[in-house]
């Protein structure tokens, strides 16, 4: 008995439990908004690193991954980029309760190197390039599924420029494509995450600006575990939701809630 109080006592100054050690073999699949790609990327190396625990990070919409999920995808935990998806699912009872929120996201223009746009989170530039004729392409996620786009989809209208945009949108099936979208030229400038504009991948390849968080709805993001729910999904969601997690979201630019 003392043997394994002191290996309990010993896993918990390092940080960890010793049921992490027992699931090592057991693999936590996760659903995540593609904006956290690279914070999560980190996330859980980290965590893998710390615990020898499998984590598999599968990224794309909130919208489509809610469906997924519906119809039964075997994911255990789910990242959305708004926390109303995660009602959707905890509503008919997919979830073990209603999760809780590990991030406020923003978002702004990003213009890649050679981008005759400027990156100008008013949009001012944008409403002239319109008229001048510099502006050929638009990329921001499919508002239809993607929270992402949806915002960028209401900060156009309050600015009254949606109508005059429609000919010039490029649609990413996520706002990680929208993004990738900017970087290869098939557009001018994009209305991005910004957890990935400062990540290296494209900080130093353009130019991004905040939108003004009032001209959108805040993207409350929550996670949730789904069930039926694991030991090793339950500890890699407490990890997530810890002090040395929101540190890491916060340097890519998240707001802790």
């Amino acid at each position: 008995m003392k043997k394994y109080f002191f290996a309990w006592v010993i896993s918990v100054m390092l940080g960890l439990t010793p049921l992490a050690h027992a699931q090592n073999a057991a693999m936590v699949r996760v659903a995540a908004a593609s904006d956290l790609k690279f914070a999560l990327e980190e996330l859980s190396a980290r965590y893998e690193k710390q615990t020898g625990q499998n984590i598999t990070l599968v990224f794309g919409s909130s919208g489509q991954f809610t469906t997924q999920i519906l119809q039964g995808a075997p994911f255990q935990i789910f990242m959305s980029a708004d926390e109303n998806f995660v009602y959707k699912l905890s509503d008919p009872g997919k979830t073990a309760d209603r999760g809780k929120v590990y991030a406020i996201g923003r978002i702004g223009v990003f213009t890649p190197k050679g981008s005759p746009l400027k990156a100008d989170g008013s949009l001012k530039d944008l409403a002239a390039s319109l008229q001048d004729g510099r502006l050929q392409k638009l990329a921001i996620a499919n508002p239809e599924h993607a929270p992402y786009g949806e915002r960028a989809k209401q900060v156009l209208q309050n600015a009254g420029l949606w109508s005059a945009v429609q000919s010039k949108l490029i649609l990413g099936e996520n706002i990680s494509q929208a993004a990738q979208f900017t970087l290869s030229g098939s557009a001018q400038v994009g209305i991005i995450a910004q957890s990935l504009a400062v990540a290296p991948a494209f900080a130093d390849k353009g130019r991004f600006d905040l939108i003004d968080a009032k001209n959108h709805q805040p993207l409350i993001q929550r996670m949730v575990l789904i069930k039926p729910v694991s030991a090793a999904a339950q500890l890699f969601y407490d990890y997530l939701g810890s002090a040395p997690a929101q540190a890491v979201l916060s340097r890519y630019g998240f707001a802790m809630p």
